[in-house]
């Protein structure tokens, strides 16, 4: 469990609890999505994650029908971030995909980022509130066309329940904790269903999901 009961005057900076760590999801690539929108900004959560040691960070800005982001767009990008940033944090360019139609065309075209260092995994959310029509049929096209699926912040789909996560975990399907949730950030039953999943040990990979360079202080200092 991650320390978020900690002494008193303790935070998670000098904890060093981050010291090796991967960020497996982020939207620090700027101007691209409802995430950080300036170079400046980008670069100022770049030094704050050197200082915590941080080794390794994916930039996974959103691609959805509301934010239909082309990959030859996010790439340019992500080369200007790469220009700028002089740093030590390893940099690394996929995206989170919203399993809307915009990713099923995409899905068949293949023209997709996908995460890992084996660029064979993807990962992919819906809705906070709602499954897509056919979701686990989806998670299954998607493994079919060579991919393993990685369901971002699973602890936050209200609609889930104990018995969603262990049939998603009995398909192969991989979860990725956002580390907010286990210090309340988004709410009592998200931190309660990231407690939960933790302790069953249910999770895979970790990330921040960090939009604004706000949660981070927030997160580290409190």
């Amino acid at each position: 469990m991650w320390p978020f009961s900690r002494k008193r005057h303790q935070t998670l900076a000098d904890s060093g609890i981050f010291r090796g760590f991967t960020d497996w999801h982020s939207h620090i690539l700027p101007g691209v999505d409802d995430g950080v929108q300036t170079m400046e900004e980008a670069l100022q959560i770049l030094k704050k994650y050197e200082e915590l040691e941080i080794k390794e960070v994916w930039l996974t800005p959103h691609i959805m029908e509301d934010i239909p982001n082309t990959t030859a767009h996010l790439k340019e990008r992500f080369n200007e971030l790469q220009a700028a940033y002089q740093g030590s944090v390893t940099l690394n360019l996929a995206s989170e995909n919203m399993l809307d139609n915009l990713f099923e065309e995409r899905l068949e075209k293949n023209d997709l980022l996908p995460i890992g260092k084996n660029k064979d995994h993807l990962l992919v959310e819906t809705s906070y509130f709602n499954p897509p029509m056919g979701l686990y049929d989806i998670l299954q096209h998607i493994q079919s066309k060579g991919y393993y699926p990685i369901l971002a912040h699973p602890e936050r789909y209200t609609y889930m329940g104990k018995g969603d996560y262990r049939k998603l975990k009995a398909m192969g399907i991989k979860f990725q904790l956002n580390i907010p949730s286990l210090a309340g950030i988004y709410g009592k039953e998200a931190q309660k269903k990231a407690e939960w999943l933790t302790e069953q040990n249910l999770y895979d990979l970790k990330g921040m999901d960090l939009h604004k360079i706000g949660l981070l202080d927030h997160l580290i200092c409190s």
